[in-house]
């Protein structure tokens, strides 16, 4: 399944986001099936759902209302199969919100060599030996989440603006202490993740060996929707999946990587995330940025620069979609 939040173009201001699941048409998705009127309908049609299923019990707003309720990603799967025409609503009338609205955590991890090792040459270093042992992470903010077309600036302190090409996974039960053979038991989907950077700000803040904070809080960019783990399992190879990831600048391709190159696995990941604590539904795991996937690390080659206001910056990942933020001028009145 694919999963989105979504409302039509022309609703007003504040109009609530409504949970919608793609129709498979063979490619990208097109078509999405509203799925609140489909709740309804099965409990007109049988009332006893209203008492006997947790799925039909409450309206259905938003997958973080869903979660809280106990329920995972893989429930909505009834109302998908049971879905028909009259609830069907064309794509190219929809906008898309973020795939989990407030994330309760988000952890970004660093798990691809192609990426690590450029930036410790950078610092004149070579990659620590630990890094190879411990899937290593850190703590981003979750009060800055945008969604497909929400726009990113830079932040009022900084001139290098930057993108990174990431896969997240969403949790979608309470685990903890799952061991890596199990960690991927907890994942309810996968999302294109941007983690964006303020490398000024991050170069300063490295030296003293803590953070990153300013150089990476100030934006989070997700979505363009939820993908199950089932769509992509034809695909999967090495620690990852064989699956493309693609960054472009105002149309043009600046950098290409594979989710197969991951050092450490999602599983992996998730058991360094859950030892000795809670996940919750809704946290969110970011793989960390593939190898080349940063102007940090290719912009001398094509782009000579960091991003600008007026530029278009998309990320695209195989099979789960691609998402695009334009860049503008940091807002008077932030």
């Amino acid at each position: 399944m694919k999963i989105a939040h979504v409302r039509e173009t022309t609703a007003p201001s504040g109009t609530p986001w409504r949970l919608a699941a793609a129709v498979d048409t063979g490619g990208a998705p097109v078509k999405w099936l509203d799925l609140e009127p489909i709740r309804r309908s099965q409990v007109q049609a049988d009332p006893r759902l209203a008492h006997n299923s947790a799925l039909h019990r409450q309206p259905l707003t938003t997958l973080d209302a869903l979660l809280a309720r106990g329920l995972r990603v893989e429930a909505l799967g009834e109302l998908v199969e049971a879905g028909g025409d009259e609830w069907v609503l064309e794509g190219a009338d929809l906008a898309f919100g973020p795939p989990i609205l407030q994330p309760p955590s988000l952890r970004d991890f660093y798990a691809f060599e192609g990426h690590v090792k450029t930036m410790w040459e950078r610092r004149g270093g070579t990659v620590p030996e630990a890094w190879y042992r411990l899937p290593i992470f850190y703590f981003s903010n979750v009060s800055e989440i945008r969604g497909p077309g929400e726009p990113v600036w830079c932040p009022a302190a900084s001139e290098e603006l930057d993108y990174e090409l990431e896969v997240a996974a969403l949790i979608d039960t309470p685990v903890h202490d799952l061991p890596a053979d199990r960690g991927e038991e907890a994942i309810g989907g996968y999302l294109v993740f941007n983690d964006w950077s303020a490398r000024d700000l991050q170069r300063e803040e490295t030296t003293v060996r803590l953070g990153p904070a300013k150089g990476k809080d100030f934006a989070s960019s997700i979505g363009p929707w939820l993908v199950t783990p089932d769509e992509l399992e034809d695909a999967r190879a090495e620690k990852g999946y064989n699956l493309a990831m693609i960054a472009t600048v105002n149309g043009t391709e600046l950098s290409r990587g594979s989710w197969a190159d991951a050092q450490f696995s999602f599983g992996e990941m998730i058991a360094r995330a859950s030892a000795d604590v809670r996940l919750r539904p809704g946290d969110l795991i970011g793989s960390g940025t593939v190898g080349t996937g940063c102007l940090l690390e290719v912009k001398d080659e094509i782009l000579k620069r960091y991003l600008a206001p007026g530029d278009e910056v998309t990320l695209a990942v195989e099979r789960l979609g691609a998402l695009t933020t334009p860049i503008v001028e940091r807002p008077a009145n932030r």
